[in-house]
């Protein structure tokens, strides 16, 4: 599946893996999120696509412009994970913030900057979007958003599942829900990156930090948002606001 950075990419490699399991929590438990849903830009992830044949899992955050075009003339299953970008950048800032080795803007206001003029990892949120919700009427793609899942996420893993053609039994799916949890990824070694060198990161390094939407009104200014929502309109012209979660709740200042 894709997704660009901190828009729910560990939450859904989870989610899949248990419905994969069919809600047996053992696989999450003994193998790192990154063994389960290899990432297709890196040495090892390619060299398991090329080395390994039928069905198989992976993950990536490219832009649709990077990725091998055999992809999409194949018969392969696509999930696509959007979030609110203003939620993305509040949750890039606090990661980066974190890690030794990685230089991040100073200032939250430098960083909105930065990600504004795509001058971040992977690029533009706006182009990575709009590249791949190019591929959305495909019967091979699923677009999903985090603001999906957290609001209904029995509905969305049930909507995954029919996607998948993954028939799970309903106490299957309590399963896939419960250890999918942000309170149980929070405390698996194997999804919440705590086996990476610490040297990496800061002392108080957290991969999963709060699991929620909408807290980019505790750190945005107004002037902030507004400036946001400015380039955020005028880049995403064109598409019906029913297709963005966020769009539909009316609210773009933080004092909503």
């Amino acid at each position: 599946f894709f997704s660009l950075l901190y828009s729910g990419t560990n939450w859904l490699i989870e989610i899949l893996s248990l419905i994969h399991s069919k809600g047996d929590p053992k696989w999450i438990q003994e193998v790192p999120s990154w063994d389960r849903f290899p990432w297709v830009e890196t040495t090892v992830g390619y060299a398991s696509l090329s080395d390994h044949k039928g069905p198989r899992m992976y993950t990536s955050h490219l832009p649709i412009q990077l990725f091998p075009k055999s992809f999409f003339s194949s018969k392969a299953k696509m999930i696509y994970c959007i979030r609110n970008p203003r939620d993305v950048v509040v949750s890039a800032y606090a990661f980066w913030k974190k890690m030794t080795i990685i230089k991040t803007p100073e200032t939250f206001d430098k960083f909105i900057e930065h990600f504004l003029q795509g001058n971040v990892i992977y690029g533009s949120w706006f182009e990575h979007v709009r590249g791949w919700l190019s591929m959305r009427e495909r019967e091979n793609v699923l677009v999903v958003s985090y603001e999906e899942l957290k609001k209904d996420i029995r509905r969305t893993v049930e909507k995954i599942c029919e996607f998948l053609e993954k028939k799970l039994k309903p106490e299957e799916i309590d399963s896939v829900i419960k250890y999918s949890s942000f309170q149980f990824m929070k405390g698996n070694k194997m999804s919440n990156y705590s086996l990476l060198p610490s040297s990496f990161f800061t002392e108080n390094f957290a991969l999963i930090r709060k699991g929620v939407t909408g807290d980019w009104k505790n750190h945005f200014t107004v002037a902030q948002a507004e400036a946001f929502d400015e380039i955020y309109q005028e880049k995403m012209k064109g598409y019906s606001p029913n297709l963005f979660p966020w769009e539909t709740e009316n609210c773009t200042v933080p004092e909503c």
